[in-house]
């Protein structure tokens, strides 16, 4: 682990400095984003949030300011433990540094005053993630007007909405600043999801649990965790090893592996000796980058529109069957019988069973008959017309309602939750074709309409009941994906489900660390031959959050048990570290790692990384006319004018971003 020393820490109370950066949240992902900026990035931050309720509430045993306090804590406590053991200072020593490096401010809104207070006219980036996207948009709005050269990322559920957002602040912030430089402008405003940066690996956690998928800019990269080699054999590297899995994965009573698991934890980016020296260890290799196919629209589960076999009942169609059989033959004998043609004696045929005709008065006999044959008839068309209406009827009226889990339903995921998260993530594994149930306590909730529309079986109800889970055909389920916002309630479906299923594979969607290790080495002792994995939005979320407020922008995270590994895309200019350096000596083991690289000239590149055609060196380092390639030499030297896509470990790209900003003047 590389080494840091952080800045000297920002008494609470004083003014913040110039270059700071302010955090306004609600939820745990504030918290996370500036532990995160103050203990990978080394800035000066100040956090905004809401009053916390009445102190001598049980219910709320900590205040957001308590919740706070006590993260930055134990995160400064462990930045000290890590500095001791690799020979730097972690700070002043003190395990309370790391509440003292954050200034934490206490308002219901971030208002002009509050905002001025905080120091906006001096920050250089400011967070807007509370959890409302109107209030976020509101306080962006007045930041914007505040202090026009702010880099603002904020927090937007609503995809398009932010689109549009983008453009609107960015225009802001030119109207105010006419000679403002482009460059900046560009990185003035950026618009990210949680859920949308968290659901890929929430989904690929549920499905295979091995499998880690990252799709952004037009690529796929795809990594895969592997088994320790059996004696005997050599492990497949793939393109790489992307990481080495914690040396417990494999013990029953192990813990997944955190920042806080000391030589336990799992390695990220090991350079070959640490590969060769892992025996026993389980590996994560990068198997593909390729094209991403275009995003397929999320499918129904049960075809386009209603069938017919959906609207009529089979009863009432044997019955129209019937009937139609009924005047077939009645057709057939008038034909037969009066020597008529078949079209006239069809037309007469309809007539008697609709009882229009004229009674066939000196008639033959046989038409007589068949004419009486023909009114009994006709007079079973009419509750039948009436039975058919009724049955449509009711069938388009609970189209729109939720549908319940069918009889022979199995191999599904079972969804808790239709939050945000939970919502993104249904998507994701409708664009895979997967069969989901969901289990929503409130019939309210932000993804039922979702539900409804994609024909998805859905359960209301409380999951903690008795009943709930089973209802969902939990016990022919090939996976379980708790992801309400409430710990407790997760583990309490987890531990039911296992009852029911022993081997069904879990996800957990927990946001404490302390409180996700011990429940994961709790159900892998219980269940040891199931797949338990923990996984925290907050914890995958706040790495882009933290970039873009750097001003750069990061492709993807990959969850390496309960650590996270991040993919970005850089322009190699600036960075010392890369350029002039062969693609072999500017890999820094545990810290990044260049994947591809984007040769096409600055003035022709293409924002979309896959939109070139790819270039085959064929084993050849000399640098490629244009394209992207991904089969790299390793004497490749990198150039200036060159864009790479790297994967790194979060201290590696903020020691990056470092340099890069201490290398260009006026950075």
């Amino acid at each position: 682990m590389l080494g840091f020393v952080p800045p000297l820490p920002q008494q609470p109370g004083r003014p913040p400095s110039s270059g700071h950066m302010i955090v306004c949240g609600d939820d745990a992902l504030a918290r996370r984003l500036a532990v995160e900026l103050r203990f990978i990035y080394g800035e000066r931050v100040t956090l905004l949030l809401p009053p916390g309720r009445d102190a001598n509430n049980p219910e709320t045993p900590l205040t957001q300011r308590g919740r706070a306090a006590a993260l930055f804590g134990r995160m400064s406590a462990a930045m000290n433990r890590a500095g001791n053991g690799s020979g730097t200072t972690g700070g002043s020593g003190d395990t309370n540094a790391g509440v003292e490096a954050v200034r934490i401010m206490e308002a219901p809104e971030p208002s002009d005053d509050v905002l001025e207070e905080a120091g906006i006219d001096r920050a250089a980036a400011l967070a807007l993630v509370y959890d409302d996207d109107e209030r976020n948009i509101r306080a962006a709005l007045t930041a914007r007007r505040l202090n026009p050269r702010l880099r603002l990322v904020i927090r937007l559920y609503n995809r398009k909405l932010g689109q549009h957002l983008e453009e609107l602040l960015d225009q802001a912030a030119a109207v105010a600043m006419p000679g403002i430089d482009p460059a900046l402008l560009d990185a003035s405003t950026t618009v990210l999801s949680d859920a949308d940066t968290a659901a890929p690996a929430l989904a690929a956690t549920a499905l295979t649990g091995s499998n880690k998928i990252i799709q952004a800019e037009g690529l796929l990269l795809r990594a895969a965790e592997r088994p320790p080699p059996r004696p005997g054999e050599s492990a497949d590297p793939g393109l790489c090893t992307l990481a080495l899995l914690s040396s417990t994965t494999n013990d029953p009573a192990g813990a997944e592996g955190s920042d806080t698991s000391g030589d336990e934890a799992p390695q990220l980016l090991p350079d070959e000796r640490a590969v060769a020296d892992a025996a026993g260890r389980g590996t994560v290799v990068l198997e593909a980058i390729s094209r991403a196919d275009p995003a397929r629209p999320a499918t129904r589960m049960g075809g386009r529109g209603a069938p017919l076999a959906q609207i009529f009942s089979r009863r009432l169609r044997w019955s129209a069957l019937g009937f139609v059989l009924a005047a077939v033959a009645l057709v057939i004998a008038s034909l037969l019988t009066t020597k008529d043609s078949a079209l006239h004696s069809a037309y007469l045929t309809v007539l008697d069973l609709l009882g229009m005709n004229d009674p066939a008065e000196g008639a033959p006999a046989a038409r007589q008959i068949i004419q009486i044959l023909s009114g009994i008839a006709g007079l079973l068309l009419l509750p039948l017309l009436i039975a058919a209406v009724l049955e449509a009827f009711g069938t388009l009226r609970t189209a729109s309602s939720l549908r319940r889990p069918p009889r022979g339903l199995g191999g599904h995921v079972v969804l808790l939750g239709l939050g945000k998260i939970g919502t993104r993530v249904l998507v994701r594994l409708r664009e895979l074709d997967i069969p989901v149930v969901v289990v929503e306590e409130d019939p309210e909730a932000r993804g039922i309409p979702l539900a409804r529309s994609l024909h998805v079986p859905t359960v209301i109800g409380d999951v903690t009941q008795e009943g709930v889970l089973e209802a969902a055909k939990i016990y022919r389920a090939r996976a379980l994906l708790a992801l309400t916002s409430i710990d407790t309630t997760n583990l309490e479906a987890a531990l039911y489900a296992r009852s029911v299923k022993p081997d069904l594979r879990v996800a957990l969607r927990l946001y404490d660390d302390e409180f996700a290790t011990a429940v994961y080495r709790t159900l892998r002792t219980a269940h040891p031959g199931a797949l338990t994995r923990s996984r925290s939005v907050s914890h995958l979320a706040a790495p882009s959050f933290a970039v873009a407020m750097m001003g750069r922008q990061i492709l993807g995270a990959v969850p390496v048990e309960r650590k996270v590994m991040l993919f970005a895309a850089l322009e190699v200019a600036g960075h010392p570290q890369l350029e002039g350096h062969t693609v072999e000596q500017a890999f820094r083991a545990g810290a990044w790692r260049v994947l591809a690289i984007d040769a096409t000239p600055p003035a022709d590149r293409n924002p979309d990384l896959a939109a070139l055609p790819p270039f085959d060196p064929e084993g050849d380092a000399t640098p490629p006319p244009s394209g992207l390639v991904w089969d790299l030499h390793p004497g490749y030297v990198l150039r200036a004018q060159d864009r790479v896509v790297i994967a790194a470990t979060r201290r590696g790209l903020a020691e990056l971003l470092r340099r890069q900003r201490s290398a260009v003047p006026g950075r």
